[in-house]
């Protein structure tokens, strides 16, 4: 394909239609009067939400706060069914956000952008897609997904398998499994969503576990008129508690150390969150330190493991599903996930203690010499999380810095926004930003961004990005933070540890988006602290 040789001209290209680029493409068109052009290779806007169209895909956060804060009509016009949000549904909103403030002419949709390089003479950005279109632009804001690079296992013989396989995040559009015999690989969050929803349709399920998960149930139910009504008189007060908070979920997160209660007590506490549902409230609404103290930490844990064994009948099957030692992956939430294994059609294969050896033409041999007869393969195995898009792009800064040469050990930023060497280039959650429900964080880091450029336009900045300094003393500030926290003793996606080769490292700020906030406020009112500029060159 030749490369068209006259680059279109804009103020700003956005990568990415999700929450954080649809909110972009708002704010620097819409509110900043910028020349924007947003791309997202999938056929419409939604993000994660476009590609995860699986059985079950839920939110694990509730529905009044799975959304957009910024615009109070917005708010007032929103409803929902049930306590907890859909993939359909979230998928409607955001189409209906994108028709609202008149964006999607502004979106080149089912285009990929293979490439951004920064020419350093002009101080403008270079980005291609994948039909050869060139664009330059002064800044460029990277909205492209903390989970949407696919993770695919590399299993011995998968090419020979006769049957059908599926990621779950490449759903095909009305997929049936009914009647079939299914296989699932991964049992984090999708896979419990995709093994909960299909238990019930197909005539087999064999689900292969790794690691046994802790989960409690997430308690979605109908909501009425009222509820919503309720919801949407108090919002003010609602937006404003999640903003301060840690977590971002809508509740109250605990004070209370585990310990200074009794041990009925502590399990009344417990039971309550259990019958509420939801996986954050149940580690962060019961107690304070369940995520800090391991003794805290082992009595939600053994909470948890003494419900698996109350749920599942056959004692052989709970043991291959009840987890061991930390509570202290992404706190998980299911709709019957445990449940499901108490069917005569679904059957737990334990992978650590009998590992999947090969896959052949008719299913999966583990290692005992069992050939387990699939017509579909599920992988649920997840994303290369937070960097992993970056990495699948040409991305050069300053001098034809390759991203990857930068982030050689371990991907960095300031702020979870920006990164070194890479002027007038933004991050919406971006390594080391807050980990939380994500809506509030991506409109903070958004909005951040947002009023960042208009900075610069406004005093004729050239190019504006952080020192090295400040993105290695970031850098160690979430360091220390994840170190307090028992998140660091286990291998889990956080730090990329699902990956093979993928060097451990920490990706999330631990320190709550309250604080988040608070240092974006005072990093801004101490005229950019850590950030260089340079003036504009007169003509």
């Amino acid at each position: 394909m030749t490369s068209q040789t006259t680059p279109h001209i804009v103020d700003a290209v956005v990568i990415g239609a999700g929450f954080g680029g649809i909110y972009a493409v708002h704010k620097l068109h819409n509110e900043l009067g910028l020349t924007t052009v947003g791309f997202d290779k999938a056929d419409g806007p939604g993000g994660t939400w476009y590609w995860n169209r699986y059985p079950g895909a839920l939110s694990d956060t509730e529905s009044h706060v799975y959304r957009f804060s910024f615009d109070s009509d917005l708010l007032q016009d929103g409803t929902w069914k049930h306590t907890y949000i859909t993939q359909p549904e979230i998928l409607e909103y955001l189409e209906g956000v994108v028709d609202r403030f008149d964006l999607r002419r502004h979106f080149r949709f089912g285009t990929e952008v293979t490439s951004a390089v920064y020419l350093d003479d002009e101080a403008l950005w270079e980005v291609t897609t994948d039909s050869g279109a060139v664009y330059r632009a002064t800044y460029v804001v990277n909205a492209v997904g903390l989970l949407s690079a696919i993770n695919l296992p590399n299993l011995p013989g998968l090419d020979t398998f006769e049957g059908e396989t599926i990621h779950t995040a490449a759903w095909p559009e009305g997929k049936d499994l009914a009647g079939r015999r299914v296989g699932v690989i991964g049992t984090g969050s999708t896979g419990q969503q995709v093994i909960t929803a299909l238990a019930p349709e197909v005539e087999h399920l064999t689900v292969f576990v790794r690691t046994p998960q802790y989960s409690v149930p997430v308690g979605k139910r109908p909501v009425t008129t009222q509820q919503i009504d309720a919801v949407k008189a108090d919002y003010d007060r609602i937006w404003t508690q999640v903003k301060d908070s840690s977590v971002a979920f809508g509740f109250e997160e605990s004070t209370v150390p585990a310990m200074s209660v009794s041990e009925e007590e502590r399990r009344r506490i417990f039971e309550e969150a259990w019958q509420h549902g939801g996986g954050f409230r149940f580690m962060f609404a019961t107690f304070g330190d369940i995520a800090t103290d391991e003794e805290a930490n082992e009595a939600a844990a053994s909470f948890i493991r003494s419900k698996i064994a109350e749920v599942i009948e056959d004692p052989e099957t709970a043991r291959k599903l009840t987890p061991t030692g930390l509570f202290a992956r992404r706190p998980l939430c299911d709709d019957g996930y445990f449940q499901v294994f108490n069917r005569p059609n679904v059957e737990a294969v334990a992978i650590r203690e009998n590992p999947i050896r090969e896959v052949t033409a008719k299913g999966v041999v583990t290692e005992d010499g069992v050939l387990h007869e699939l017509d579909v393969l599920i992988f649920a195995t997840g994303f290369d999380a937070v960097d992993g898009n970056y990495r699948r792009m040409e991305i050069r800064g300053r001098g034809g810095l390759n991203i990857n040469d930068h982030w050689d050990g371990q991907p960095t930023s300031y702020l979870g926004i920006s990164t070194a060497n890479f002027p007038n280039w933004f991050m919406v959650l971006g390594p080391n930003g807050p980990f939380t429900n994500l809506p509030p964080s991506i409109e903070t880091q958004v909005e951040w961004i947002s009023d960042t450029i208009d900075y610069a336009e406004r005093n004729g900045l050239r190019a504006i990005e952080p020192t090295p300094e400040a993105e290695a003393e970031w850098t160690e500030t979430c360091t220390e933070i994840a170190n307090m926290t028992v998140f660091t003793k286990v291998d889990s996606w956080i730090f990329g540890a699902n990956v093979p080769g993928k060097k451990p490292s920490v990706l999330f700020y631990l320190g709550g988006l309250g604080n988040y906030r608070a240092v974006l406020a005072d990093v801004t009112a101490d005229g950019y602290r850590g950030f260089e500029s340079a003036e504009t060159i007169a003509a």
